[in-house]
């Protein structure tokens, strides 16, 4: 559903003054018009107008989330509402079409709503279901980014990323017009919310929006014309799930030339469905791999704890422990042994809190080999050969679209 006008509606609680509007005349001169409700353009506009939409919705009985705070839960006997908000648009979900069509009501009464039908297309992301699960895509916002460089007609690409590239290190001419660039990576960057294989390309291109040399330019063309052989690609979202927590975490040690310091790259599985992937560079110098990779285990860990909680909000209990799977023996040394030694002298005192929730139960750490490293594709550039054996492992695919 999407609301009208959705920033008029808030109730403004600062005094606000503005001059008259053009067209409008009062008989005295010098005067100004306080403003009692949010207008757009005001920086108070769109807090005013969530706050008066949070008080909608907690009076129907919905609760905000703790996790998220534009998710809203409502549980009234067996009957189950979720509201998600993004600025003005509201995606409704639930177990109950009656219930859904009386909560419409509700919001048309409060707010100048319009219906848009079952979820197809939501912020650039296409959204197809049959029985097998829900398939969510960028097809039409892929083929706007390949039409807007030139591409149509170019030939695709294997792979988005050279495996061996030295794109940090880069000394060819600085590109006389920037712009391109910062849009191209800007637009590759909301791509990658349903393409994880992206993930790693993004991150290295988007650490060169200051100064951005044509050798970059070049690469991201390249990673454009790897989505020309596929646009259509996405993530599905099985229907069959255990409703079970799966993570993979892995590093690249002192990866960046310029700093040193080493990548986090994690990947993780709902039952089979992909639901949360990231490559991010760490904060501070690692002075061996195993520190790195234990890095990455907590960085890890605390996205684990926050998809529990928001899994909890949905009524999906995960009584287990969630499993994480590194391929550093010595990393999970450090997590298992209590006792700190030289080699975990170093390591931030934040970070030993994994150890604290594998002795409590809330994780449980498994070796795995290198080969079958799912997050090895988040940490660095891959060849052909083991993009594609990795790809086939991550839950994408590339249907024509369920009906």
């Amino acid at each position: 559903m999407d609301v009208h006008n959705a920033f008029l509606h808030g109730d403004l609680e600062e005094e606000v003054y503005m001059k008259l509007p053009p067209g409008f005349r009062s008989q005295a001169s010098g005067k100004v018009c306080r403003l009692r409700k949010s207008l757009y353009g005001l920086k108070q506009a769109p807090r005013c107008w969530f706050a008066k939409l949070d008080g909608a919705l907690k009076r129907y009985g919905f609760a905000q989330s703790s996790s998220d705070h534009l998710l809203f839960t409502l549980q009234r006997e067996r009957v189950q509402l979720y509201v998600l908000v993004y600025v003005d648009d509201l995606v409704i979900s639930g177990n109950d079409n009656a219930a859904i069509k009386v909560f419409k009501l509700y919001l048309n009464a409060c707010f100048h709503m319009k219906d848009l039908g079952m979820l197809k297309y939501f912020l650039g992301i296409e959204v197809a279901r049959n029985s097998t699960g829900i398939f969510l895509c960028q097809r039409k916002y892929a083929l706007d980014i390949i039409s807007e460089v030139g591409l149509l007609g170019a030939k695709p690409a294997s792979f988005p990323m050279d495996q061996h590239h030295q794109l940090p290190l880069a000394k060819g001419a600085l590109l006389p017009d920037p712009e391109r660039y910062h849009r191209l990576v800007g637009r590759l960057i909301y791509l990658s919310v349903t393409r994880p294989e992206l993930s790693y390309c993004v991150h290295t291109l988007a650490q060169f929006m200051q100064h951005p040399r044509q050798e970059h330019w070049d690469a991201a063309l390249r990673v454009v014309r790897y989505l020309k052989g596929n646009p259509g690609q996405g993530i599905l979202l099985h229907a069959n799930c255990d409703l079970q927590l799966y993570a993979w975490c892995d590093s690249d040690w002192a990866s960046c030339p310029l700093t040193r310091r080493s990548l986090t790259g994690w990947f993780i599985l709902l039952g089979n469905s992909p639901i949360s992937w990231k490559t991010k560079k760490q904060h501070t110098v690692s002075r061996s791999s195993s520190k790195a990779e234990y890095r990455s285990m907590a960085t890890t860990t605390c996205e684990l704890k926050w998809l529990k909680e928001l899994l909890s909000c949905f009524g999906c209990a995960h009584s287990g422990p969630m499993k994480l799977y590194c391929d550093n023996q010595a990393a999970l040394h450090i997590a298992a042994n209590p006792v700190f030694h030289e080699r975990t002298k170093h390591i931030e005192v934040d970070c030993h809190f994994v150890r604290d929730e594998l002795l409590q139960g809330t994780i449980s750490t498994h070796h795995v080999p290198s080969h079958a490293q799912l997050a090895d594709i988040f940490t660095k550039a891959l060849g052909k050969t083991q993009f594609d054996r990795i790809l086939s492992k991550l839950g994408i695919c590339n249907p024509s679209a369920p009906a």
